[in-house]
């Protein structure tokens, strides 16, 4: 019986076989590829998060809804509410996602909340981070 055994998912075997779409769209062909389950779900993500609800059309429950925070005020009940809801909404959609670390950095003379989430893939060894800026 192996101990640790990591699971690697069928996609990634397949170097020539897109998984999703990267952002920003911004490639000749309108959007670029991404070709790993990281770069998938990192870019599922971001997506999730930057998209307030009732903003995709037949799926009004999609998104993360983070910018509703942006004229909040600043304090630390507001940014532990929003660490709670960041981490309720991927317990919830990103079931194959664990958060290791979540971490807000606010900077009031400029308006800006800055979202740094750690977080591994389930059964996978993934670690990854990413970076969220509001202004």
């Amino acid at each position: 019986m192996a101990f640790g055994a990591k699971k690697i998912f069928p996609i990634d075997t397949k170097p020539g076989k897109a998984v999703g779409v990267s952002l920003p769209f911004n490639a000749p062909a309108v959007f670029n590829s991404t070709y790993t389950t990281k770069d998938a779900i990192r870019n599922n993500l971001i997506n999730y998060f930057l998209t307030n609800k009732q903003e995709r059309y037949l799926n009004n429950d999609f998104g993360g809804n983070l910018r509703e925070y942006i004229f909040e005020q600043i304090n630390s009940n507001t940014l532990n509410f929003v660490e709670s809801d960041i981490q309720s909404l991927i317990n919830r959609y990103f079931p194959n996602v664990k958060v290791d670390k979540i971490s807000i950095d606010q900077y009031p003379d400029t308006n800006e909340i800055q979202i740094k989430l750690d977080y591994h893939i389930l059964d996978t060894g993934i670690n990854d981070r990413i970076q969220i800026n509001f202004t």
